[in-house]
Parts: C-alpha cells; structure tokens; sequence
C-alpha cells in the first residue's frame, strides 16, 4: 500500500520512535484530519506522540505502544486508499483492534471485504459496516461460518446490529432468501396495559430497534417492497411456533426474555439451508420473578454441541457513547461486591 516504515541508525534499546512515510500527500492530509485532529485522537487513546514530517508521521512513546500506533496508523492509511473515509467511529475501531490480525475465515467472501490489516468490511446497500473490536470480528466470522451462533453481552456491544448486517450482506449475496427477525414482546420492567390499533401497530413498538437496524443497512423504499413480498419479516416471537424457516437468516433478539419452552421452539424452527443468530444480555432479563430464562437454559444446554458457536462481549466491546461502558463496568462493579 505504499507505506514504508523507517527506524533511526541506534541501538534496538534506545529507539524511541518509528518513522512511517505516506507516498499519497493528499492521503496524509485525510489521515491526519482537519487541525490533525485524527492523530490527536490516537495520541489520546494510545499514550504516544505524533509529529508530522512532511510526508512523515513521527511515533514516538514505549516500544510496544509505539508499534501498535504504527499499526493503527498503516491499517487507517489503507483504508483511505480503498476509498473509505474516516470517522471518529472509525479511528475508534482501528485502535481497538489494535495491531494487525491474520484473515478471517471467509465463507461467503464475495460479500465480505478485507483491506488493511485484518480488517473486515460487511457490504450492505446504504454503507459498509466494519467490526471495531476483536470480539466483534470473532462474532462476524462465526456468523458466516456456523449454522447457530449466539452472542452474549451488555448493550451496546453490537450484538444486534452485527447479526442484522450479516444477515442483509448474506442476502444481498443470494447466500439466503429471507430474513427473519424476531423478539419476545416483553416490557422493560414497566406495565403499559393494552396499546391500541391492529395487531401490526401493538407489536411494532417492541420490534423497533430491529426496524432501526435494517433501515441503516437497507433504503426504506426497498425495506417497505421486501417486508410486503414476506422477503423479510419482523414478528415477536409468540408467531413462530409451527413454522419451519428455511434458506433465511434468523434472528432472535433480546433471547433473555424468551422463556425455555420459547427458546426450544425458535431453536427448532431452523430448516434447510438457513442460520440462526441468537442475542441477549443476561442482565436484562424482564421476565416475572421465578421464569427462568431460556437464554441461560440454551448456553449451559447447548455448549459443546457441534454447529454451535458462543461469542461473549463485555464493557470493552461497547461502540456507543464511551460514557456506556463506563456505566456498565459501574454496575459489574456493583453487582460483584453483591
């Protein structure tokens, strides 16, 4: 990609900067952002300076941290010169990731784009998604490799919205014909009594955060067209049992509040040609005091079972506002002296 690393003439154990150089000026200047506040970002999170050089970027700090900056810097460089832009978002993910990583498995991998060091990019209509930590390029490469995944972890960690892209980057590639997406309607711990309207408008408060989802990966026009072609279809999960899904992607989201005869039946539900991604965070679960729940009963039941695949995720892999991890870690904290 055009980028050349350069170490000064000293001894290993005096070296206190890695020089990269950017061949592309008009690339640099991206990389570096308006007031180079790109490199600021880095040098924040990372613990290291940056000086620019003319077509230079100086790394300077400890060795390890000062390679993993270089790292940042190249994987971000490329992805620039894929034709990428750069968000805050996306320096975010970049330094989360880390360091380069080898290839992810690659079934399906015409819908699937690498660039940069391990990167891994989802192809959807309106934009292309990118995993921004380890544990969420792990869940990606399980989803296209596994006929049942489950992800398990606290809000915000991309549980969701991940599996909704999969899901659309598979049918956009003829990999499936349908996708399904299903959650409990259960209330968060509050009592809203009857909701008026058909049955359409009781359930779509509860099934909006999977419409959320696919509307940032999918135009509305088309989402519209596919939902009444049955191409997709959003229903709680009281209106699968009976039904045999098969060559779709499937989704059951918000599983902690599925009870254990719920979870067996939409765990029953998979037929030929179709994959399954369940997700729930074990500590929301809304359901009333003594239902056990079946998110829980699957993970212990299921564990070791051929096909299957758990991927966790934790504080760490949260991508919304910073101040969410901090809040989760809080109550883990809270929870453990409990």
């Amino acid at each position: 990609m055009g980028i050349s690393a350069l170490t000064p003439p000293t001894r290993a154990e005096d070296v206190v900067e890695t020089l990269l150089e950017f061949p592309d000026n008009r690339l640099l200047i991206d990389l570096c952002g308006e007031y180079d506040r790109n490199l600021a970002q880095v040098e924040h999170q990372m613990g290291v300076h940056i000086l620019r050089r003319g077509n230079r970027l100086a790394v300077i700090g400890d060795k390890g941290t000062r390679e993993q900056a270089a790292a940042v810097l190249q994987s971000l460089y490329a992805r620039l010169e894929a034709g990428r832009g750069l968000s805050a978002g996306d320096i975010e993910g970049a330094i989360r990731m880390g360091r380069p990583m080898p290839d992810t498995p690659r079934e399906g991998a015409e819908q699937i784009e690498m660039f940069g060091p391990g990167q891994v990019e989802l192809r959807t209509r309106k934009k292309p998604i990118e995993p921004r930590t380890e544990a969420q390029k792990a869940y990606v490469a399980n989803l296209f490799a596994n006929e049942l995944g489950f992800g398990i972890g606290p809000a915000g960690t991309g549980k969701t919205y991940l599996a909704v892209a999969v899901g659309v980057t598979m049918f956009i590639g003829g990999m499936v014909e349908k996708i399904v997406l299903s959650r409990p309607a259960v209330e968060a711990g509050e009592r809203l009594g009857f909701l008026p309207g058909d049955m359409k408008e009781k359930v779509d408060p509860y099934m909006q955060p999977l419409y959320d989802a696919l509307n940032d990966f999918l135009p509305a026009k088309q989402v519209q067209k596919l939902m009444e072609e049955k191409r997709i279809e959003i229903a709680p999960l009281a209106f699968m049992r009976g039904r045999t899904l098969s060559n779709a992607f499937i989704v059951l989201d918000e599983a902690q509040n599925a009870t254990t005869m719920q979870m067996k039946m939409f765990l029953t539900r998979l037929g030929e040609g179709s994959r399954m991604v369940i997700t729930g965070d074990r500590t929301q679960v809304d359901l009333p005091r003594g239902v056990a729940s079946g998110l829980a009963d699957a993970e212990r039941i299921l564990k070791g079972v051929k096909g299957v695949t758990f991927n966790y995720f934790t504080a760490k892999d949260v991508v919304r506002h910073p101040l969410v991890a901090r809040i989760i870690e809080a109550y883990d904290a809270d929870d453990a002296k409990g």
